[in-house]
């Protein structure tokens, strides 16, 4: 096999992946344990997608209650936003860092709600 041809059949099989989507890919493994990690991964990338959205809508409840003008609510929520962020950061769905970031300008904005 010439190498042009070997090329070619490589970027065939590449565009083919591409073209797959990952629900429609049941295993690609046939070792047991590789099969048991993409069920394991798939749960865990599963309830991650879930965690980060509930940071998410737990953001959006606190704007909401930043936009009515009630402090008191804007509270209660800025602690939801703080708890599941710091939750979030130490189950590595976000960095640290970027987890006390977030809390640091919802801060900001609460102290600004007169």
């Amino acid at each position: 096999m010439t190498y042009i041809k070997a090329c070619k059949t490589v970027f065939y099989w590449f565009a083919l992946i591409l073209q797959v989507n990952e629900s429609e890919v049941k295993h690609v493994a046939n070792i047991k344990s590789a099969k048991k990690r993409i069920k394991v991964i798939s749960k865990k990338t599963a309830l991650n997608k879930s965690r980060r959205s509930a940071l998410k809508t737990a953001e959006k409840r606190f704007f909401e209650a930043i936009e009515a003008g009630d402090k008191a609510l804007a509270t209660e929520k800025f602690n939801d936003v703080q708890k599941q962020a710091m939750q979030a950061s130490e189950k590595n769905i976000i960095h640290k860092n970027a987890a006390s970031r977030k809390v640091s300008r919802l801060a900001k904005k609460l102290s600004t709600l007169a």
